[in-house]
């Protein structure tokens, strides 16, 4: 019934800050950005592989609940070919990443970082 994930949502506290992120650090292509004046709300559409990410500002968006076992989506991961050498490429962009550890069921390598607003994005290596 269901292919991929077409796109995933976030919704940016400093729409500015998060754009230079994803597009520049992170290296996501821009497809479409728009001002959504009715809204008064940016959404910019970001090409990641397959699929997308919708970047959103919004006026005074409430904070995301710190508790990483809060009900919801948890954390959004990303897969890449090696996660040594992906860690080297975000460190050198002034991104900092958790130690990089072993999936005790897969033997795949993985680590975490985080976005400008703290929304946990992990690499986990193919």
């Amino acid at each position: 019934m269901f292919n991929t994930i077409h796109h995933v949502a976030i919704i940016a506290s400093d729409y500015k800050k998060s754009k230079h992120f994803y597009s520049e650090l992170l290296e996501f292509p821009i497809i479409n950005e728009v001002y959504r004046e009715e809204r008064k709300s940016y959404k910019c559409d970001l090409k990641v592989g397959g699929s997308q990410i919708e970047l959103f500002s919004f006026p005074s968006p409430p904070k995301r609940p710190t508790s990483p076992e809060a009900a919801g989506l948890r954390h959004l991961c990303f897969s890449v070919e090696n996660v040594s050498k992906a860690v080297e490429r975000l460190k050198i962009k002034g991104i900092k990443c958790e130690e990089i550890r072993v999936d005790a069921n897969t033997g795949k390598h993985f680590t975490f970082f985080k976005d400008p607003d703290g929304l946990p994005l992990e690499i986990y290596e193919e």
